[in-house]
C-alpha cells in the first residue's frame, strides 16, 4: 500500500466517522435535516474506502479478532439490532407497503377526494375547490388529491401545503 494511503486510513475514519456522528445525532433529533440529510448519506458512503484501507492496513490484528469470541459477538449483536429496525420495515409493520406510518398517512390523504377530505380539514368542499381554483388547478368532486395534482402537473406536496395554509 503507498504510504499516503497507509498514512490516512485511520485519520480519514475518524473524520468521517465524526461527521456521520455529528450528522446521524442531529437528524435523530431532527436539528437541521436539511444540512445534515444528504452529507450524513454521502460522507457515511465515502466512510467505506478509508475503512478497506484501515482494513487492508490492520489486516494480521483483524485476523486475530476474527480467532476470539468477542469480534462475533459484537457483530452478531449489531446484526440483530439492525434487523429490529429492517424487519419491521420490510414486512410491513412500519407503515403499509413498510413505509413510515406517515408517509403511508399522506399516501392515503392523497387518495380522498374533495369531499372526503373536508371533513378531516375541517371545511366545506366548496372551499376546497375554491382554494385550488385560486392557485390554477382544476378539480372535480370526484377526483382525488393525487389526480388533481398530476392533471396539473404538480407533486402531491405542493397540492397537501395550498390545502393546508388556506382558510385558516
Amino acid at each position: 500500500m503507498p504510504a499516503l494511503l497507509n498514512r490516512y486510513a485511520t485519520p480519514l475514519i475518524t473524520g468521517l466517522f465524526l461527521i456521520s456522528l455529528v450528522s446521524g445525532v442531529a437528524l435523530f433529533l431532527h436539528w437541521g435535516s436539511a444540512w445534515f440529510h444528504g452529507m450524513h448519506e454521502w460522507l457515511s458512503l465515502a466512510l467505506i474506502l478509508p475503512f478497506g484501507l484501515h482494513l487492508w492496513k490492520n489486516w494480521r490484528p483483524v485476523t486475530a479478532y476474527l480467532k476470539h469470541p468477542p469480534l462475533w459477538i459484537a457483530l452478531a449483536g449489531s446484526l440483530v439490532l439492525a434487523l429490529a429496525f429492517a424487519l419491521p420495515a420490510a414486512t410491513g409493520g412500519a407503515g403499509a407497503g413498510g413505509r413510515p406510518p406517515h408517509f403511508a398517512f399522506a399516501e392515503r390523504m392523497m387518495s380522498g377526494t374533495l369531499p372526503e377530505l373536508a371533513a378531516v380539514l375541517d371545511r366545506e368542499p366548496a372551499a376546497l375547490a375554491a382554494d385550488l381554483a385560486a392557485a390554477g388547478y382544476a378539480s372535480s368532486p370526484d377526483q382525488t388529491l393525487a389526480e388533481i395534482a398530476a392533471a396539473q402537473g404538480r407533486t402531491s406536496g405542493e397540492v397537501m401545503a395550498l390545502l393546508l395554509s388556506t382558510g385558516r
